[in-house]
């Protein structure tokens, strides 16, 4: 097949890669909805980020323990029927937030986001690797990173699209829900909250992904047979670098996930600022990802001129950072401000300083980084006001090229175990569900603003995997 026959598939697997972004990001907008509705505390609302990451361990190990018995089943059905089984399992999941509202039953929706789970770990073991292998070895780090950039574009849109969805279009239709005395529920803005503000939504995104997957069936994707490389058995648990950058992994998901789930409820709490503007402005946290994995894309790319390269960068940097404004300017009605995001344009500046401190090493990049937010953690806790809020919001900024550098610094050298290796890396995004209902219940116990100590550890960790955890080496 001909080079330039890839760009096709790789424009349609990279909408997935966007859609499950914007899926995933739309849990921090469901949480604080979720908790009106149930009246729950802390750590029962981050059940919702359990359930779901949950999902991610049980389904991958269960695939892991398939693959090391019988061989890899999506090496066997192929890369294109596992995009469809898992777009249609997500499907699945998404349509139970009908009776899940209409219920008014907590747990449905838990299982819904389960299952909503399971879907998204055979997007992920199928689409990682497929958008690795279309095209050259030399350029798959560049694709990878790439398509996670419009994974990130997803998490940073679906705050304000699905927040104005959620909070303010949808939220207005049907009859309200009521409390535990009869009274109608409301959002701090005084809205009323109905089933409507998820079920529509949810149902739209149903249908979206029902679309995708008659879209795939119809494209001519290229197959790939690979079955020969899966060797049975338990090979890649040999591979020290994996089995750490597996904790690794663990670890930034978690960290990740964590504050990007309670900021709202945090940004209430401390400022005042109600779900509507809030969403807005966690569209910078999850957008800092975006511009982050868009400049990883070009400082580990081809360029070797220095000034040419961060030229670029800095180019990249300010033209994502516009859209991303003007994507939450038009939806706030043009009533968002520029002045009041401006502070973030300074740890923008930081993050291309990191960046160059890098120089392009991804194992050196991937501990700056997490250094920074160690430090951004540090400013958060130990502070007041305004400067709380922007260390907070731009740690996403940092986060951005963590997936992608662990990812590739995991399955280095691991030759014919490379597949099994991924899908043990996929099986550790249950750190997403783990050290959330941690920070939940330090949040209940001590504070939404203490509970943010949390993610130090993670962080710790990975700039560890940075400096030395990631040296390949086989016991």
């Amino acid at each position: 097949m001909k080079k330039n026959s890839y760009v096709g598939p790789l424009v349609v697997v990279t909408g997935l890669f966007f859609m499950w972004g914007f899926i995933t990001s739309m849990n921090d907008i469901l949480i604080p909805y979720l908790k009106k509705v149930f009246e729950l505390n802390y750590f029962e609302a981050m059940l919702v980020q359990f359930s779901f990451f949950g999902a991610y361990f049980i389904g991958s190990i269960i695939y892991f323990f398939i693959s090391a018995g019988k061989g890899d089943p999506i090496m066997k059905i192929g890369y294109k029927n596992g995009l469809i089984a898992g777009l249609l399992v997500s499907a699945f999941g998404l349509l139970l937030f009908y009776p899940a509202a209409s219920l008014k039953m907590y747990g449905v929706f838990l299982s819904a986001l389960f299952i909503l789970g399971l879907g998204f770990t055979i997007l992920q073991i199928a689409a990682n690797p497929y958008v690795a292998r279309l095209g050259s070895p030399e350029t798959a780090s560049s694709r990878l990173n790439l398509s996670q950039a419009f994974n990130s574009f997803g998490t940073t849109i679906a705050p304000v699209i699905g927040g104005y969805f959620v909070f303010h279009y949808f939220i207005k239709w049907g009859k309200p829900f009521l409390n535990t005395v009869g009274e109608p529920i409301t959002l701090n803005s005084g809205e009323v909250i109905s089933a409507y503000g998820v079920q529509l939504p949810y149902l739209i995104f149903a249908l979206v992904f029902v679309l995708m997957a008659v879209i795939i069936k119809l494209s001519n994707l290229p197959a790939i047979n690979t079955e020969n490389e899966i060797p049975k058995g338990f090979g890649a648990l040999k591979y020290n670098h994996l089995v750490l950058g597996m904790i690794a992994i663990f670890m930034y998901v978690g960290a990740e996930v964590s504050i990007g789930s309670i900021l709202i409820n945090f940004m209430d709490e401390a400022f005042s600022i109600g779900e509507m503007q809030a969403k807005s402005f966690l569209a910078f946290y999850w957008g800092g990802a975006m511009i982050g994995r868009f400049l990883g894309a070009i400082s580990m790319g081809e360029i070797k001129k220095a000034i040419k390269k961060y030229s670029l960068m800095l180019i990249v940097s300010i033209t994502v950072f516009f859209v991303i404004f003007g994507v939450v300017w038009v939806e706030s009605n043009f009533a968002f401000k520029f002045s009041s995001i401006l502070p973030y344009t300074g740890f923008m500046l930081l993050n291309l300083i990191a960046f160059r401190i890098g120089n392009s090493l991804p194992g050196r990049t991937l501990m700056v980084f997490a250094l920074v937010n160690i430090v951004l953690l540090i400013i958060a806790l130990t502070n007041s006001g305004q400067i709380v809020l922007w260390s907070l919001l731009s740690i996403g900024l940092f986060n951005s090229i963590m997936w992608s550098n662990i990812f590739t610094l995991a399955i280095d050298k691991l030759g014919k175990y490379t597949s099994q290796g991924s899908s043990l890396l996929v099986m550790m995004i249950l750190g997403g569900a783990i050290i959330p209902i941690i920070q939940g219940s330090v949040a209940d116990a001590a504070g939404v603003h203490f509970s943010f100590i949390v993610p130090l550890i993670p962080y710790l960790y990975i700039a560890y995997y940075g400096w030395k955890g990631h040296k390949t080496a086989k016991t």
